[in-house]
């Protein structure tokens, strides 16, 4: 490795031009010159050359001698020794003194190569070691700078999810700022959008009395145009620059906030005194804070506008009288009673947020109902026991990402009517039908007194015909009374398939009066549940009933049973009148029925559906239908299949 640089200490002049113009600058060393030993010594000393030829006899100071003074100093330069006469003693005395070869002269070229080759090989070694050993620690100081940049970049980030103060949290990203950017002051803008200004919100190092009154406009300030850009901003100059009229600073950096695409204010770092200038890695710190920043002031809008919703919702739930119960998770916790629901359920002040529904209430048929929730979109009613032997008419409904929602409406007041008119409708449908049997009978034996004319019999067989539709109502209103009752509701395993068969081969006669093809489909496994077969059988019978009665002559009624999940479906479908969409949600109640030119001839007590809808709910289950007006309809029913 040539390019070393060799001092050649030597008073003769023919062997230094020898040494200089052969051996040093044909192998590429770089020679320097010292004609005594005094002079040798301070060039050692200012020009710390890589090795020295030193010779032994010298006017001034002897070679020995500058051996001394080079240990004395703590100068560790590889030394050649040169001398015309040596002795072992010289030799040991040398070599104590630290020099690395001894030359005796003359000397060939190839042997001083070789000598200063060796000399030299420690110091290059010696070289290389303290240039990695350099690097080394220039990599540890890297290193540890970026440890320290990521455990603060790593503590804001734990901030920003942590801390719900923003004036906090906000002062911790600009002493962030400015710590990892080594800046004497910092600043946190945002816009008014009304003023079109920027206005402090955070700031480290600036004096209380700028604070107050720092603004900047957008239009002609230095931060204004890394709002307009949204691209960061480096100055880095030798003259003071004004950021605001007599604010002058002699660095900074500014970087964009932003939030979805919109800038909404500017983080920054300046030096008002320091030299010290900023670079493109100060860019990238203050970007990442930045952005730290803009998730703590969206976080902030976010919460504020969901504090103000939930204030909002807290005071409706409080103002609504009906109770209002809502529960998460797999154990049913509560996360919100309102007043009315404490009131309820018996409640009190017991702090109920966060407890299992099961653990605070008694009313096991509550706990049973919430616990079955229905699918997401749909809702389940049922009517639960209150205190003070009330009783509430609850909607369930689950709801997506929250868990399920109980409203409960006090029906007591209604039940009690409901049950006085069932009470009456039963009482007079029972003293009814005694008379009315008596004049069905009178009425069919007039004729076996003696002969009838054409109107009379017309009359006689409008009798008999209105009594059998009274009667046909009475039975009705006697039926669904004891449905409601709970009455004649053994439960026994019921096949539905064979029965749903059953009641295809009954009506087949009625369809084919009609013209009308019946068609029954056999579902390909086992639909079991437990019911009363009396009552199961009159649904399928009314639907199917029902699907004939209100479909034109030569239409088709086809009955489907299925297996989805843990539920039978039966499904009656026609291609009929179908039902208006304006009716489609009142079908089901007592007494209703369509009004239409194509339903005025049909007779009916509008009880049928009712009745369905009572004995479906009796099992557990649910009824509805769809329709297109003119096309047809479809009712379907849905019972938990028997596992």
């Amino acid at each position: 490795m040539a390019g070393e640089r060799v001092l050649v200490v030597d008073d003769s002049a023919e062997n230094v031009e020898f040494i200089v113009d052969y051996v040093l600058k044909p192998n590429g060393y770089s020679p320097i010159v010292a004609r005594d030993g005094v002079e040798g010594l301070r060039k050692a000393k200012s020009e710390r050359p890589d090795l020295i030829l030193l010779d032994m006899n010298m006017p001034k100071l002897t070679g020995i001698g500058v051996l001394e003074a080079l240990q004395h100093e703590g100068l560790q330069i590889p030394v050649i020794l040169m001398t015309f006469h040596g002795s072992e003693t010289l030799a040991v005395t040398a070599f104590r003194l630290g020099i690395k070869d001894y030359i005796l002269k003359p000397f060939q070229v190839e042997e001083m190569l070789e000598a200063m080759e060796q000399s030299l090989t420690e110091v290059r070694l010696r070289r290389e070691r303290d240039d990695l050993l350099a690097r080394l620690l220039n990599a540890n100081r890297s290193l540890e700078r970026r440890v320290r940049e990521l455990n603060a970049l790593f503590s804001i980030g734990k901030s920003v999810t942590a801390l719900l103060d923003l004036d906090k949290l906000l002062a911790r990203l600009i002493e962030a700022a400015v710590y990892l950017t080594g800046a004497e002051e910092g600043s946190l803008l945002l816009v008014d959008e009304q003023s079109d200004e920027l206005y402090l919100v955070a700031a480290r190092g600036f004096e209380e009395k700028v604070t107050r009154s720092f603004r900047l406009r957008v239009e002609d300030s230095l931060a204004g145009g890394v709002v307009k850009t949204g691209e960061p901003v480096i100055l880095n100059s030798t003259d003071a620059k004004p950021i605001k009229t007599a604010y002058l600073v002699k660095s900074l950096v500014y970087v964009p906030i932003k939030i979805k695409n919109r800038i909404i204010g500017v983080l920054g770092v300046d030096n008002r005194q320091k030299e010290r200038l900023f670079t493109e890695h100060d860019v990238r710190l203050l970007s990442v804070l930045a952005g730290y920043a803009a998730i703590a002031l969206e976080n902030a809008r976010l919460f504020g506008q969901i504090e103000s919703e939930r204030t909002k919702l807290a005071t409706v739930l409080a103002s609504i009288e009906e109770p209002v119960l809502v529960t998460t998770g797999r154990e049913d916790r509560i996360v919100l009673a309102n007043a009315a629901a404490r009131r309820a359920l018996d409640l009190g002040a017991t702090v109920v947020e966060g407890h299992p529904l099961a653990q605070l209430l008694d009313n096991e048929t509550l706990v049973d109902f919430v616990s079955r929730a229905p699918e997401t979109g749909s809702a389940r009613t049922s009517e639960i026991p209150v205190s003070g032997g009330r009783t509430a008419y609850a909607t369930l409904t689950s709801i997506p990402g929250v868990g399920r929602a109980v409203i409960m409406q006090d029906i007591t007041h209604l039940k009690e009517l409901d049950q006085m008119k069932t009470e009456f409708v039963s009482t007079v449908s029972h003293d009814l039908r005694s008379p009315l049997t008596s004049i069905q009978g009178y009425a069919q034996m007039l004729g076996s007194v003696g002969p009838l004319n054409e109107r009379q019999e017309i009359f006689i067989e409008r009798i008999v015909r209105g009594v059998g539709q009274i009667t046909e109502l009475i039975s009705d209103l006697l039926d669904i009374g004891r449905i409601e009752a709970g009455l004649d509701m053994e439960m026994v395993p019921c096949d539905i398939a064979a029965m749903a068969e059953g009641v295809t081969n009954q009506l087949k006669s009625a369809a084919n009066g009609k013209g009308q093809e019946l068609v029954f489909h056999d579902p390909p496994g086992k639909a079991v549940v437990l019911g009363n077969d009396l009552r199961l059988r009159q649904v399928i019978s009314n639907l199917a009933g029902n699907a004939i009665k209100y479909t034109p002559e030569g239409g088709e009624i086809h009955l489907r049973i299925r297996l989805e999940d843990s539920t039978v479906l039966v499904s009656v479908e026609d291609n009929g009148i179908g039902i208006p969409p304006g009716d489609l949600p009142y079908i089901f109640g007592k007494f209703y029925r369509v009004e239409s030119d194509e339903t005025a001839d049909i007779q009916g007590t509008g009880l049928g559906l009712a009745i369905c809808k009572s004995v479906i709910e009796k099992h557990g289950g649910r009824i509805w239908a769809e329709s297109v007006l003119g096309k047809g309809s479809i009712f379907y029913v849905g019972l938990p299949a028997l596992q």
